[in-house]
């Protein structure tokens, strides 16, 4: 009786345990980011310091540089953004131009999908400073992370590959990025002057801002006579229109 009595005990704690991992496997499954929703942040990994930049739905936290709203050749289709581009005005897109935030940030933990078309190039820029009276474009005053797809003649030059601190340091990402028409999973975390990239899950670049040895690689860059360029320690975050065709998703922010 006694041993009978344990066995089923045993039984119970066995088919308790297994319920218990099975539970918690599924948690965890839901917290994933692969089964979010488009354009949902997950609240069980993420917490609620996460602010959404673009819902699926509209632009209200958006305009095109040195204009009042966003330019209508970007597109909302099935809850992605998409810089659809059907004609030319000059090496952008008529009816496009860099798309910037409302708001500023200065430390800050920034996420997002983006995908480019077959031969493209765009950019998320940071630190933009945004006075066209003075500076044309975001690129001016604004560090950019690259986006490009990196098969075309652009991928072949160092420092201009996608995941790049654009022609200032290159990154560990060539062998991470997925090619044109797929997803990528792109991170950018500048905290009181530490700047950290990360692709598609994995950490590939880390340097320090506005230090001597900043200094010193502007000087040596092709952004030496840029005397604005990479000096603001605030500014607003920009999508780039290069002219070629780029869509977004997911984009989210944290203030740190």
């Amino acid at each position: 009786m006694s041993k009978g009595f344990s066995s089923i005990r045993f039984g119970t704690f066995l088919i308790m345990i297994i319920a218990t991992t099975i539970i918690t496997s599924c948690k965890r499954q839901r917290s994933s980011p692969d089964t979010i929703a488009d354009n949902e942040i997950d609240t069980v990994s993420a917490g609620s310091d996460w602010i959404t930049l673009f819902d699926g739905k509209n632009l209200n936290s958006w305009h095109s540089y040195g204009k009042e709203t966003a330019g209508n050749a970007w597109k909302i289709e099935d809850s992605i953004l998409h810089l659809k581009v059907d004609a030319k005005s000059g090496w952008k897109t008529a009816g496009g131009g860099d798309l910037v935030t409302n708001e500023t940030f200065s430390n800050f933990d920034l996420k997002l999908d983006w995908k480019i078309s077959g031969g493209g190039n765009s950019g998320i820029f940071f630190y933009v400073h945004e006075d066209p009276s003075e500076f044309v474009d975001p690129n001016e005053t604004g560090l950019e992370m690259q986006v490009n797809d990196d098969a075309n003649a652009n991928g072949k030059i160092e420092k201009h590959r996608a995941g790049d601190l654009y022609n200032l340091i290159s990154s560990s990402s060539p062998n991470l990025t997925k090619p044109a028409g797929e997803w990528n999973h792109a991170e950018v975390k500048a905290d009181r002057g530490k700047l950290d990239f990360y692709m598609n899950g994995q950490h590939i670049l880390s340097t320090r801002l506005w230090d001597e040895s900043w200094e010193n690689m502007l000087e040596n860059s092709k952004f030496k006579d840029l005397e604005n360029y990479g000096v603001y320690k605030k500014g607003k975050i920009a999508l780039q229109d290069h002219g070629q065709e780029v869509w977004f998703k997911n984009v989210m922010i944290k203030k740190l």
